[in-house]
């Protein structure tokens, strides 16, 4: 769906850190289900994904299941369950 089709108000950047203002914004919709969109691209495509899909999505990133994309960190998680990336990814 083109973000812009959901208006300029609400959006919020959870995720903003040094990168020269390039992140992810979110907008949850009044259903629940939540928007993404790339704010340098604010009229751009948004994602839209439901309450259970976000739940996951930030369970498995809690419990390390993206880890490997951290350009600091090498070595596998050892600290989360074996099964929490297996859910994370059946979810």
């Amino acid at each position: 769906m083109p973000a812009k089709h959901l208006g300029a108000e609400g959006w919020r950047k959870p995720w903003s850190g040094p990168n020269g203002g390039a992140c992810v914004e979110v907008l949850k919709l009044s259903d629940g289900r939540v928007a993404l969109r790339q704010s340098t691209d604010p009229d751009g495509p948004a994602l839209i994904y439901t309450p259970l899909e976000i739940e996951k999505f930030i369970q498995g990133a809690k419990a390390g299941a993206a880890d490997f994309l951290l350009t600091t960190r090498t070595e596998p998680n050892l600290t989360a369950p074996a099964a929490t990336a297996a859910d994370w990814r059946a979810a």
